[in-house]
């Protein structure tokens, strides 16, 4: 298989999912559910795809199969964003990595719409806001400097 076919069937996987899109951060394709980014292939020219993962879940690829998967270098990858070298993994490995960052994503977005659905109501929140009695601003009164003569 050439670069131009690993990019293709990193697309194609990615595109399987159900929701995800194709779209485009810095000029760059990425794969997006609902409108967040779960892949890209930011880094498609060195032949590689970028998963966004947990770092426990990147810790575990990486030493499971260091030829295929590494961190992004900086603090991209101190996120848990992680390189799959597209020509180093077949289709399997690449579907798999493809849903479990997809698959995070999901999770954290219905965790956000049942939080959403059922706030949970502080005592802060619930009691009213008492207004300062004076208008006057809590700061102090800027000073103006004037040249000594």
């Amino acid at each position: 298989m050439n670069a131009n076919s690993h990019i293709a069937l990193f697309r194609r996987l990615a595109l399987q999912l159900s929701g995800a899109v194709e779209s485009s951060h810095m000029n760059h394709p990425d794969f997006r559910l609902n409108d967040r980014i779960f892949a890209t292939l930011a880094y498609q020219e060195q032949g590689c795809g970028v998963l966004k993962l947990t770092l426990e879940q990147q810790a575990a690829f990486v030493t499971d199969q260091p030829h295929i998967f590494s961190p992004v270098q900086g603090g991209w990858g101190r996120m848990g964003m992680t390189f799959i070298h597209l020509n180093q993994a077949d289709e399997s490995i690449m579907a798999g990595a493809l849903k479990t960052a997809y698959h995070n994503l999901e999770e954290k977005q219905s965790q956000k719409q049942s939080q959403k659905k059922s706030p949970k109501k502080s005592q802060a929140k619930s009691q009213p806001i008492s207004k300062p009695k004076s208008t006057q601003s809590a700061r102090p009164a800027k000073t103006t400097r004037r040249p000594l003569q």
